[in-house]
C-alpha cells in the first residue's frame, strides 16, 4: 500500500436535532495517500481500554490474515491457540475421525474431557481489507451526514462483506448486509426487478437508519432494564449495538437476561462471548470479537504504511 500521512479531522454534524454527544470527532483521522484523502476512525480507544490484549480479538486477527489452507486448533472458551495444521489434514476427516482428533488434542494438552476444542480455518480470502479500504471513508461520510456514529460504518464494512457483494445464506445482501425485510422497513426498494441493497449509498442509508432508529434505542432499553449507565461512545456500548444489528434485539436481550449484569463494562461483552440464549449462538458470540480484530488490522494497515502520524487528540 502507498505511503500515508495522518492528521486530525474535525468536521461538525450540521443537524441540530441530533442529541448524541458526538465525541467520535476526537477519534477521526485523515489519511493522506498522494492526492487522495481518506477518513478513518482511530482504534486508540480499543488500545486505551485494553481490548487489544484479549485473546479473542487476537485469535480472530490471526484467522482473518491466515490463508484457508491452514487451520488453527484452539480452545473454544478463550480462543487460546494450541497449534496450526494444514487444512487438508482436517477437512477430509469423517465426523467420527474429527471427534477422535479432538480427543487426541485434549489428551496431548492435558485438557478436561468436556473442554470444547475448535478447528478454525484461515479466512483471508473473505476479509479483503485492501479492497474494502477505499469504501470506508465514503461510509463514514454518509453515516455522518445522517448524524450516526461513523464507527459503525467502519465496523460493518470491515466485517460483513468486505470488498465484495455476496448474498449470505440467510438472504442478507450488499456492503452493509441488510436482510430484505429490514431494508424495506428503512425505505429501500427490494423486489424482483430492483435491489437497492447493491447500491452503496442506499445500503449505507438503510444501515445508518436501522442503527439510529432501532439498534441504539433497543440497546438502551436492554441496559435501562438493569439500570446500567452508559456512554454511547464507549467501545462496549458500540459492540452491544453491533450485536443488536447482527442478532436482533430479542436475542441480545435474551443473552443479557441470562448474564444479569450489574454494570456496563468490557466484562459484559466478554460474558456475552461465553453465553448463549434464544438465537444468540456461536456466530453471534464471534461478531464483536471479529469487529475488534478488524479494527486492529485496519490500524496496522494504516500505521505501518504512513510517513507521518499526528495523534487524533493533538491540537
Amino acid at each position: 500500500m502507498t505511503k500515508f500521512r495522518l492528521t486530525l479531522s474535525a468536521i461538525l454534524c450540521l443537524s441540530v436535532t441530533f442529541a448524541q454527544d458526538k465525541n467520535w470527532e476526537a477519534e477521526k483521522i485523515l489519511v493522506y495517500n498522494e492526492s487522495n484523502v481518506s477518513h478513518i476512525i482511530s482504534a486508540n480507544q480499543i488500545f486505551e481500554k485494553r481490548w487489544d490484549v484479549l485473546p479473542q480479538p487476537q485469535f480472530w486477527k490471526k484467522i482473518m490474515c491466515l490463508t484457508p489452507d491452514t487451520c488453527v486448533i484452539n480452545i473454544a472458551k478463550n480462543r487460546h491457540v494450541l497449534e496450526l495444521i494444514p487444512s487438508a489434514k482436517w477437512i477430509y476427516l469423517s465426523k467420527e475421525n474429527k471427534s477422535r482428533f479432538r480427543d487426541s488434542i485434549r489428551e496431548k494438552y492435558k485438557l478436561k474431557e468436556d473442554e470444547l476444542v475448535y478447528v478454525t480455518s484461515g479466512k483471508n480470502h473473505f476479509y479483503k481489507f485492501d479492497d474494502v479500504y477505499p469504501s470506508i471513508s465514503k461510509g463514514i461520510k454518509l453515516f455522518e451526514s445522517l448524524c450516526v456514529d461513523p464507527w459503525y460504518a467502519q465496523s460493518i464494512l470491515l466485517i460483513e462483506s468486505p470488498g465484495q457483494l455476496k448474498k449470505s445464506v440467510s438472504g442478507a445482501y450488499g456492503p452493509f448486509q441488510l436482510m430484505p425485510k429490514v431494508a424495506r422497513a428503512q425505505g429501500l426498494i427490494v423486489n424482483k426487478s430492483k435491489d437497492e441493497r447493491k447500491d452503496f449509498n442506499r445500503s449505507a442509508f438503510g444501515a445508518a437508519s436501522l442503527i439510529k432508529k432501532i439498534c441504539i434505542p433497543e440497546t438502551k432499553n436492554i441496559l435501562e432494564k438493569y439500570q446500567i449507565k452508559y456512554n454511547e461512545n464507549d467501545i462496549w456500548f458500540r459492540l452491544l449495538v453491533l450485536h443488536v444489528y447482527h442478532a436482533g434485539a430479542y436475542n441480545v436481550a435474551a443473552v443479557v437476561d441470562k448474564i444479569q449484569p450489574k454494570e456496563g463494562t468490557q466484562k459484559l461483552i466478554m460474558e456475552m462471548w461465553q453465553n448463549k440464549a434464544a438465537g444468540f449462538g456461536n456466530c453471534s458470540q464471534n461478531y464483536s470479537q471479529i469487529a475488534l480484530a478488524a479494527h486492529l488490522i485496519l490500524h496496522d494497515i494504516v500505521y505501518e504504511n504512513c510517513s507521518d502520524i499526528i495523534s487524533p487528540n493533538s491540537k
